[in-house]
Formats: structure tokens, sequence, C-alpha cells
């Protein structure tokens, strides 16, 4: 029962891409309207080249104009969200001081119960597949940062499965259901990773079981199978291994591990390269979806800071809070210069930031201290706008290509 490796491109946009280039000058002036949040519901779709086989799934955003359920007194404060990714962030740092680096979920489209914790709520993005034969359409967190994808599944009562708008998978209606035995390579690499529970029950052909729990001391339980998935009608991914949950206070997950974490070699502000050690990346870059700034090791974010703010010195700086503290006031200015911002990682690739929309949030410099200097930095969703990000998880590769959402 060997899974299918799965080439997912995210049309969040974010990849390993050759370097495109800014502006000049190392500044890009911009209306101020452009910095503020897009309100209406349009559809960005990636132009793939005619000779790759390649699908595109449409990726929503959990709280924009395009979520089918979204109300507006469902959207969370920026300081609501930026304390999600705080917590977020917090514990996927912790995760990786344990050489484990996974994630959990978040709640979107779907209908929640409110006692999950700030670490599973913390996800921006949802997509919809269909698992089965025949299919069934499932909405799903994306969360680059988990290793484990999974869905509620029937029977399931309502004191162990929260309310979701899709109907529960129910395995016992589907042809091209199959469990995974304990005995399996696939059931060992699961638990090796930190989710597999090993055997249910009996011996190596009972099926095998996971456990995932989260930051908030959520969690979710069940049986690891294998299916047919469905991501675009005719395009459908065999043995695709994902956990049948039946008992759970947290939510879906996504099958992209973060192994394929590059390893950021400097930070150019303006053009200018700055002078932080090499040392200070060494713990290289989790690439994330769920978390909404980037977090940098702290003598890279304080360099970046300085010199950001040395750029921008234009525009009276505003007092700082928790999780932003590079914001400006930008009022009575129709037009605002900002200064380019670009990381470079091993094997001299160069990732240029959208201006302005990549590198400011509502103001503010959409990048925070990750704490400390060597340990592995978080490639926030903000920053990722307006690229593809290709995941080769068969290959342990990853890619960039700009302008492509």
């Amino acid at each position: 029962m060997a899974a299918s490796h799965l080439l997912f491109c995210v049309i969040l946009c974010t990849s390993y891409y050759l370097a495109h280039g800014g502006d000049e000058h190392g500044f890009v002036t911009v209306p101020t309207r452009s910095s503020e949040p897009e309100e209406v519901c349009s559809d960005s779709r990636v132009n793939m080249e005619p000779s790759r086989a390649a699908v595109s799934v449409p990726l929503v955003h959990r709280h924009g104009p395009c979520a089918s359920s979204q109300k507006s007194d469902d959207t969370p404060s920026l300081t609501e969200r930026l304390g999600r990714s705080r917590t977020r962030a917090n514990y996927i740092k912790s995760r990786a001081s344990m050489g484990t680096v996974t994630t959990r979920d978040d709640d979107a489209n779907i209908t929640i119960p409110a006692h999950l914790g700030g670490s599973v709520d913390s996800l921006e993005y949802v997509v919809t597949v269909s698992l089965g034969t025949p299919s069934v359409s499932q909405t799903l967190l994306l969360d680059t940062g988990s290793d484990l994808s999974w869905v509620q599944c029937a029977p399931c009562n309502s004191t162990a499965c929260y309310p979701q708008k899709d109907p529960l998978f129910d395995p016992s209606k589907s042809s091209t259901y199959a469990l995974i035995p304990c005995h399996t390579d696939a059931c060992r690499n699961l638990t090796a990773d930190g989710d597999g529970t090993g055997c249910t029950s009996g011996g190596g052909a009972a099926p095998c079981g996971f456990f995932i729990e989260y930051g908030d001391e959520s969690h979710t339980t069940g049986v690891y199978n294998e299916e047919t998935l469905t991501l675009a009608p005719g395009v459908t991914v065999k043995d695709f291994l994902f956990g049948c949950a039946r008992d759970q206070e947290g939510l879906t997950g996504k099958c992209l591990r973060p192994t394929a974490a590059p390893s950021p070699t400097a930070i150019s502000v303006a053009g200018k390269r700055l002078d932080v050690p090499p040392s200070v990346f060494q713990g290289g870059m989790i690439i994330d979806s769920g978390a909404v700034l980037t977090y940098l090791p702290t003598t890279a974010y304080k360099a970046l800071r300085a010199a950001f703010r040395s750029a921008m010195s234009a525009y009276p700086l505003l007092p700082p809070n928790e999780d932003l503290d590079t914001c400006f006031n930008l009022t009575g200015f129709s037009n605002v210069t900002v200064p380019t911002v670009a990381l470079a990682f091993d094997g001299g690739v160069r990732m240029d930031l959208d201006v302005p929309d990549g590198i400011l949030l509502e103001g503010c410099l959409a990048f925070q201290d990750a704490g400390l200097d060597g340990i592995p930095g978080i490639f926030g969703s903000v920053n990722q706008r307006t690229f593809e990000v290709l995941y080769d998880v068969g290959h342990g590769k990853l890619g960039f290509r700009a302008g492509a959402c």
C-alpha cells in the first residue's frame, strides 16, 4: 500500500524561484490605499506552462470575501489574528526545538466549537477537495506546517466531533477506502514522525492509530487509512494517506511535511545587504501558511527593523504594540515610498517580496523577532503574497515563482 507522492502547487504563492527584479533604486512608490485589504472576491489563478502536467485548486482565505460562509461579525480583528499567529509560532518553535517541526490546524468555512484553542485557531486558508469513491467534498484547512492530513469520519457523535459544513466522510460508503495495518512501513513512518500511536489493538494486522496534540492541548485521534483523493474533475491521487478522526477538539491538517525548510543566507533592504552573520540563520526557515507574520532570528530581525525604519524615516513612527513594533502613520499621504526587501537562500536563490503587500500589514512591517539566533525562522502568509509555492513532496523540494497570484 504505497502512498502516492503529491506535488502541491499552492495558489497562495510561495516557492524557490529565480530572482525577479525589484526596483533598481531599492524603493517603490505606491498609492497608500494599495495597502488596504481587498474586499472584492476575485479569481486568482496561476498561468501554468502548457507542457506542465499540473492542476490548480482554488485557495480561499477563511475570513476573506471569497469565503462561502463568511459573516462580518465572524471576522477577527487584526489583534486577534496576530495573537493566534503568535501562539502558533511559539508552538512551531517548541516543536522545532524538540526536533519535530509539526504543527496543527485551524478553522475556516467550517463551523468549529468555540473552545478550540489559539494554536489550532490560527490557519488562514482553506481548500476544497474530495475523498472516496463515490467522492465526498471536504473543506480542509491548509497547513504547510503539519505533516498529517485528517478529516472527521462517520460514525462520530456530537460530543466527540464538532459540527461542520460538509458531510462527514463515511468510509463504509467508499469502495476505495482501506485501513493501514500496524505492521506496514506507512504506520511505522507515522509513529516515527510523532503522530502515530502504533497498533490500536491486537497484533500487527490491527489498524494503525494516530494521535495529534496541539499547543493548546486540544487533540484529535483516530485511525490511519488510504483513499482516493480528487483534486479536480478527472484529477485523482490513488492511495492517499490520511487520518480518519472520530474523537477530537481540533481541526484538519494537510499532507505537506515541513522537511523542506530552506536556509536563508542574507536579507537586503532597499537593495543593500544587511550585515548579519550567516550563523544567525543556521536553523533554516519553515514555510508556514498559518502564521501571519514572518519570524526572524533576533539579530536578523533587529538589523531588518533598523534598516527599514531608516528607509521609511519620512513617515512618523507609531508606538509599538505586542506584535508589531514598526508601524507608520500614513495619514495624509496619498502615496508611500516603500523600500524593497529581499531574502537570499542557499543555492543563490533570491526572493524579492511584493511591494507593499508582502512587506507591510496595515502600515506595519510584517516581520517579528523569533526570540533567539540560530533557531528556525517562520515564513508567514503575508510575506508569501503574490508568490506561487511548489511543494514537491516526493523529492523534498520547494519552489517559489513570483507574480503568479
